[in-house]
């Protein structure tokens, strides 16, 4: 295929969720088309690996496509013995998965930790295009980040680049000692506390009173005392946790994603709580709602092979 065919066709990409499979093809223009999700049969490898063998063929049929496809999973492949690792999907874990598709569907395959795609897409045309250097944040079911430098996504030699969310929570209050259990095998990660689960965890354990983290931030908004402070605890230790991320990376931009992204009243609070915890005398870094959604996550996986 020469370079301008190429750059007429589609990209495949697949994000790979714990409850859903969504595909799409990534258009030379940066749209997206023919977008489709399926349940992710949960618990089942080969199920999983039977879904999306099904729905790659489909989308290749909708449009002209290249012979690739791009995939976002929980974890990321262990550049060690080539096997996923990290995923809270831990029916994956263990598994070849990169390699099991490309054999099943005879295509080239490559595959990055779905808070990496995410950040990639936005990096790239979404809410921090043009920025140097951009973080990428989830904070949804699970706590994640990935790193874009120059266009280019950094995964490390490790393949863990940004997993901030298995660190643990800076600057803890002695209330907030040894920290909640996390699937890690550790206590106390930034995860246990700021994502979605978390935050019902903390505003369960305050009130005595059981909702999520959408229903948290409703009743805040409705003057709902319990739901007040358990938000803005919230906002306190993700503060605290993107703090630390600043003293290291000093990223031009930081984009929320996932689910408690939607809560506005972040990117009007979370810069001074920031800027209290960062070792300079103020926050130039920007904290952005992203562009693209939650379609960020699969643009990001069919750009992993690169744009039109």
């Amino acid at each position: 295929m020469s370079t301008a065919d190429a750059k007429h066709r589609g990209r495949i990409g697949i994000d790979l969720g714990g409850t859903k499979i969504e595909g799409a093809v990534l258009q030379p223009d940066g749209s997206l088309a023919h977008r489709r999700r399926v349940p992710t049969p949960r618990d089942d490898y080969d199920a999983t690996l039977a879904a999306i063998g099904r729905l790659v063929p489909w989308l290749a049929a909708q449009t002209p496509c290249l012979d690739t496809l791009g995939i976002g999973t929980p974890g990321a492949i262990s550049p060690f013995d080539g096997r996923l690792r990290n995923a809270n999907s831990v029916w994956l874990n263990g598994r070849t998965l990169e390699a099991d598709l490309a054999a099943l569907l005879q295509r080239p395959v490559q595959s990055a930790n779905d808070a990496d795609c995410f950040a990639l897409s936005e990096a790239t045309d979404g809410a921090a295009a043009g920025a140097a250097s951009v973080f990428g944040v989830i904070i949804g079911t699970g706590t994640g980040g990935g790193i874009v430098v120059h266009g280019r996504l950094q995964q490390g030699p490790n393949a863990i680049a940004g997993e901030w969310g298995h660190n643990p929570l800076p600057w803890p209050a002695p209330d907030e000692l040894p920290g909640p259990a996390c699937w890690c095998g550790r206590r106390g990660c930034i995860e246990t506390f700021c994502s979605g689960p978390g935050l019902a965890a903390d505003f369960a354990a305050a009130s005595g009173r059981r909702l999520d983290a959408v229903a948290i931030a409703a009743a805040a908004a409705g003057g709902d005392a319990d739901a007040e402070a358990a938000l803005q605890r919230h906002e306190d230790r993700l503060a605290r946790a993107l703090a630390s991320v600043v003293n290291l990376l000093d990223p031009e931009v930081i984009v929320l994603g996932g689910g408690l992204s939607q809560i506005e009243r972040l990117y009007a609070s979370l810069p001074a709580l920031v800027r209290r915890h960062i070792f300079s005398d103020g926050l130039a870094t920007r904290i952005v709602a992203p562009r693209f959604g939650d379609s960020s996550g699969v643009r990001g996986a069919a750009m992993l092979w690169g744009r039109g």
